[in-house]
Parts: C-alpha cells; structure tokens; sequence
C-alpha cells in the first residue's frame, strides 16, 4: 500500500542545478517532505514521458522510500530503483569513514566537489555526503582545471573519461593532486589510467556499485563497512548489506541479496570485476569477457583508450571488436600489432577481429561507455574520419 507522495524534481541542467535538489533531498531524507524522483528535463520529451510513466505514473510509493532513482543503463525499458533514507546515509557514512571523515557536523572538512549529474546516483550521493557532514559543496557545471583549483574542495566523485581528460589538460594533473581523496566510478578504470593518475600525484579511490546499492559500495576493491560481496557458482557477484535499494518500482521487495549482472570473483577479501556478464561474447562457441581483452589492450603501444564490444558476425555469431582511441591518430596501432598482443596474453580467440578507431569513445550521460552506439557496426565509421579495418 502506497502512503508516501513522489514528486518529480525536474533539471535544467543536471550537474549546474545540483544546489535544486539539496533541499527537496534533505526533507526526503529526515521525512519532512515527500520522496523525490529526479530527473533531466532536458531529455527529448518522448523519453522523459516514457520515465514519468513507467516511474512516477501518478501513485505515491512506501513510507520506506525516500528516493526513486531512474536508470536502465545503455539499453532497455526504464526502472525505478527505490532507495530509503537509511540505505543512502549509510552509504554515505560508510564512504565518509572509508575516506577517514566523520558524519559529524563539519566532518567532511574541505568539502565535496559536484561534477556528476544528480539525477544518477553518483552525484546523488555527493549532495548526500554534504548534507551529513555539513560539509560545503561547490558545483562545477564544467570540470575543468580551473573549477578544480578554484573550488577549495577536498573531495571530488569522477568518472574514468572525466580523469582521462583532466589529466590530459595542461595543469589539470597539479589541480587533481591538491585534492585528499578522487574517487573515480561509474566505469570500469583503465589500470594504465590509474597508473598515470598515480604517478602525478593523484590520490585516486576507485568505486564499485550501482543504483541498487546506493553507490559505490566497493572501494579499491574492499567492501564498505556492513557491505558482504560474494559470488557464486554462476560467476556472478551478489551483495548484501543496509545500502540495498528496497525494490524495484511497481516490484517485490528485494530481500537480503542483490544479484548483479557483473561476473566476478572475491579472492583475500577483495572484490575483481571481470565485466558485464550480458556483454559477454560468443565467438565461435567460445565465451569472451569484453573487460578481460579491454585491459589487456590498454598496456598495448599506441592505445590511449579502448572498449571491447561484441558485433554480429554470419559465420562466428559475434566478432570480438576493439574500440579504439589511438595515442596518436596520425600513427594508430594496427589489427595485427593489437592480435598479437592480446594473443601473448590471452587465448587466441580472444583476440580482436575488428578494430574501429574513433576520436573519443562515446558515453551515456551516467559516464559509462555507449556499448548500444558501440555495438551498431557502422556508427563509429560514418562519424570519423578513421577508417575501420577488419580480418579478412
């Protein structure tokens, strides 16, 4: 039975108009105001009625939930994910002690930088931490070096394209090493990005989690205090804890365990994520996992980024194909210089039998790549002005 009203919080400008939200959100959470939805009210208006829709059509939802969370990643119908107030802030305690701050009244000295749109859960959880710690929080609509130094932040959420294009911004490197903690989510990271980000000084926090679990509930591969991430005999990790959303919109309760969609394993108390079991290729009867053959591909020489997507393919099922953003576009590595180095690594079939080289590899407005753009043969090749080469 439903008894709390939802209401949808609409944004100009998901990132620019986080200060919009802080104060619906804090009512949402100390139960004073009704549970909030937020979303883009710049989305084509065809797909925004198709999530007020599905998600907020008219009824309210459980005293239990404080937020609805739309998402439905680079493909498929939209869901809602309902979050309670006490999953969010223990999410974002648990985060705060991870980072060695108190949810107490000014614990998150220096305070928090928003560069995430708020309407995903990561920058949801940015205004959720300020709000806890009563720390300041400062909006940067553009991330740029310069929003960095001029902050007078301490902490800042990213994702992976984000630290890429920092860290090649004159001065964007000395701008991130002035923060204490950047926590770099959304996305898998590039161990070589890490590295790079690392070596200049950086104190970079890698995150794993998803809307259902409030967030990041992984960090640097260690779960946060009361998260348990296990997996089982299928590969695929579950978690459980008190950052678990409540349910689905219109769907069950969840119960005690969220079932990712991620293959994985938990080896000395750490989490590793192989990748997305539903990006999972099948070539020739064999099972490719896109992330395995991405990270080898990116210690590969003249790689500077690269995503690895599985394509239709008559006689294979799928081709396993590179995306691929060269060091150097004048001189891009070849098919071959990028099957050789996979198969030194990896077994032969796992190799690329295609490679697309783009400029810049495409993202959902989350941070997480376009593997739905990724995966049109065609797309990438009818944009740029690289050329696509294939085994023959």
């Amino acid at each position: 039975m439903t008894k709390r009203p939802l209401h949808a919080v609409l944004l100009r400008d998901a990132v620019a108009d986080a200060d919009q939200l802080a104060g619906p959100l804090a009512k949402a959470l100390d139960g004073t105001g009704p549970a909030i939805l937020p979303l883009d009210a710049t989305l084509p208006a065809p797909r925004l009625r198709q999530l007020t829709d599905a998600i907020a059509p008219g009824a309210g939802v459980a005293e239990d939930t404080a937020v609805v969370i739309a998402t439905s990643g680079s493909t498929g119908e939209p869901k809602g994910v309902e979050l309670s107030a006490a999953a969010l802030r223990h999410s974002a305690r648990a985060s705060l002690a991870r980072l060695g701050l108190s949810a107490a009244a000014g614990g998150g000295a220096g305070g928090w930088l928003c560069c995430l749109p708020v309407t995903h859960v990561a920058g949801l959880q940015v205004l959720v931490r300020s709000l806890l710690s009563s720390s300041e929080r400062t909006v940067a609509p553009t991330l740029t070096a310069t929003a960095l130094s001029e902050s007078g932040c301490s902490y800042v959420s990213v994702v992976p394209t984000q630290l890429v294009r920092l860290l090649d911004e004159p001065g964007g490197a000395a701008a991130l090493a002035q923060f204490a903690a950047v926590l770099v989510g959304g996305a898998a990271a590039a161990a070589g990005l890490l590295d790079r980000a690392r070596a200049a000084g950086v104190r970079v926090v890698t995150t794993y989690g998803m809307s259902e679990t409030c967030g990041g509930c992984v960090y640097d591969g260690v779960p946060l205090d009361g998260v348990t991430v296990r997996a089982a005999g299928d590969g695929l990790l579950r978690i459980s804890g008190p950052v678990l959303m409540n349910r689905y919109r219109g769907g069950p309760d969840l119960g005690d365990e969220f079932v990712t969609s991620d293959l994985g394993y938990v080896r000395d108390g750490r989490v590793v994520v192989r990748g997305r079991a539903d990006d999972v290729i099948n070539t020739g009867g064999h099972k490719v996992v896109p992330g395995e053959v991405a990270a080898v591909l990116e210690s590969c020489p003249g790689v500077l980024e690269v995503v690895v997507v599985g394509r239709a393919d008559p006689e294979w099922g799928q081709r396993v194909t590179a995306v691929v953003v060269p060091a150097d576009p004048a001189d891009p590595p070849s098919l071959e210089l990028l099957r050789t180095h996979v198969s030194e690594r990896l077994p032969r079939y796992a190799c690329p039998s295609e490679v697309v080289l783009t400029r810049a590899i495409p993202v959902l407005a989350s941070g997480k790549p376009d593997l739905a753009s990724l995966k049109a043969a065609g797309t990438l090749r009818e944009r740029e002005h690289f050329p696509a080469l294939s085994v023959n």
